[in-house]
């Protein structure tokens, strides 16, 4: 549910969207989206908790700290053919893989996808 929350909010979407090139330091990605650091910072914060995205603090070549943020390999199945639907969310990656399934994926190479794409 955590992650579901996360990817909801259609800032976060945009946030997720930046990252289809590969991984972007948090001031870039600010600027890229015209958000101020601190509000990016929380919605990276929530994304981070929820898995479908990680930070890594690096050491600049001039000693400054940058934290670079990309997308972690993740895989969200909805099975909407579930009435309650809540019984059939894998955020592990087995998912379910019926017919009227809903799949998404993300990582940070690209390649994972869904089954049966």
């Amino acid at each position: 549910m955590a992650l579901l929350a996360a990817i909801s909010h259609p800032q976060r979407l945009r946030v997720i969207a930046e990252f289809a090139d590969g991984r972007v330091y948090v001031s870039e990605l600010a600027r890229r989206l015209g958000m101020s650091r601190p509000l990016l910072n929380l919605h990276l914060e929530r994304l981070e908790k929820a898995g479908p995205v990680v930070g890594t603090l690096e050491r600049g070549e001039d000693g400054t700290s940058l934290k670079y943020f990309e997308l972690s390999l993740f895989k969200l199945h909805l099975n909407l053919a579930d009435p309650d639907g809540l019984d059939s969310v894998d955020e592990t990656g087995s998912g379910v893989d019926t017919s009227g399934s809903f799949c998404a994926a993300g990582s940070v190479n690209r390649a994972a996808g869904c089954s049966g794409e």
